[in-house]
């Protein structure tokens, strides 16, 4: 089992946390494929998926081993204890719940807690959190991680909501360690429709900005 630093590793290798939310989960073997064949490697299944918890058990086990399989929308401790137990090498919430992090980073998994505030955000990270996500990040634009990494500039930040290919190289030049992209990524009609390569062709966009920034461009 990879540490939780080799965790947090790849995910900022990745560069893009792909935020898989669908009201079917018989898809979903085939939307991870999809953004693999992209180079989205780092996915997380949220616990609104049905049977995401069943499901993370019998996909962890038979992905390749660069894919970063986590869990999202994880509210209370016994949830994350049941998702690292089921194969989740990291866990994402929307809000900080102290118990959740723990429970998490006492299994061996990254913990990436959601926090909006400059406080909320310092408190999650003082007590150790490995990434924090910036939630909802809709409201609050790359600027608002520039502001902040000033003072802070040793924050592993992560946003998400409002993330999308017109912006994504935005964030990353202004200090996002990854990005987590939801809806602009894993398309629900793309996925209906079983057009998968069209979410093939998103994750490649997108791989491509957050390099593209990484590099100055």
């Amino acid at each position: 089992m990879s540490t939780r630093a080799e965790t947090v590793s790849a995910i900022q290798a990745s560069g893009v946390v792909a935020v898989i939310r669908m009201k079917e989960s018989a898809a979903l073997r085939s939307v991870i494929d999809a953004l693999a064949l992209g180079g989205v490697f780092a996915l997380e299944v949220t616990m609104t998926v049905p049977g995401a918890v069943g499901l993370i058990r019998e996909l962890a086990p038979s992905l390749p081993p660069e894919i970063i399989l986590g869990a999202g929308t994880v509210l209370d401790a016994e949830t994350a204890r049941a998702v690292v137990e089921a194969g989740a090498r990291y866990v994402v919430s929307p809000v900080f719940k102290e118990d959740v992090l723990r429970q998490t980073q006492r299994l061996g998994a990254a913990a990436m807690p959601g926090c909006f505030t400059p406080t909320e955000i310092l408190t999650a990270w003082e007590a150790g959190a490995d990434i924090v996500k910036v939630f909802p990040a809709t409201a609050l634009g790359p600027s608002y991680f520039r502001d902040l990494r000033g003072p802070l500039p040793h924050l592993k930040l992560m946003p998400t909501g409002g993330v999308s290919l017109s912006n994504a190289g935005e964030w990353i030049r202004a200090g996002a360690a990854a990005i987590g992209v939801g809806t602009a990524l894993v398309d629900t009609a793309a996925i209906a429709a079983g057009r998968f390569s069209e979410i093939t062709a998103r994750a490649r966009q997108f791989v491509d900005a957050v390099q593209e920034a990484r590099m100055g461009r």
